[in-house]
């Protein structure tokens, strides 16, 4: 079993869109069993929120459901037992970097350019659009 964790700042907009993005692409090709999916913040701002509703209204253009989710702050266990753990800009690494140390170096972007946040950019699309574009790349090499 693959096990990838999305992480971003709040855990409210682009790693849990990360997160039902690709578990929806694992399911449509019939590999859920193969993976486990997660996501979390790098910060405690928004812990125990749902999804933000523009992301919701965003996967749910594209049929996606992210009902239950509750935001948190990424923890010791989920850096040691995740085999991938993607950030969404650099903002993200350095978070990840004064939480875990040089453990932190297990982490790695979900793309070669920051995500787009659309909690400043109010583009939701955009970001979308990044983060297929990293779960694609993902289902490439474990799928």
């Amino acid at each position: 079993m693959v096990k990838i964790l999305f992480v971003c700042h709040g855990n409210i907009c682009r790693s849990p869109m990360g997160e039902f993005i690709l578990k929806d692409m694992v399911a449509k090709r019939g590999l859920a069993e193969k993976f486990e999916i997660a996501s979390a913040a790098v910060s405690t701002e928004e812990i125990g929120n749902p999804v933000y509703p523009p992301a919701r209204r965003e996967l749910g253009k594209h049929g996606i459901r992210c009902e239950g989710h509750a935001a948190h702050q990424i923890t010791r266990a989920e850096l040691d037992g995740y085999d991938k753990i993607y950030y969404m800009d650099a903002s993200n690494a350095r978070y990840l970097q004064r939480l875990f140390g040089e453990d932190a170096a297990k982490c790695r972007p979900l793309l070669d350019h920051d995500v787009a946040d659309p909690w400043y950019t109010g583009d939701f699309g955009e970001t979308w659009r990044d983060v297929v574009e990293g779960c694609e790349k993902i289902m490439e090499e474990f799928a």
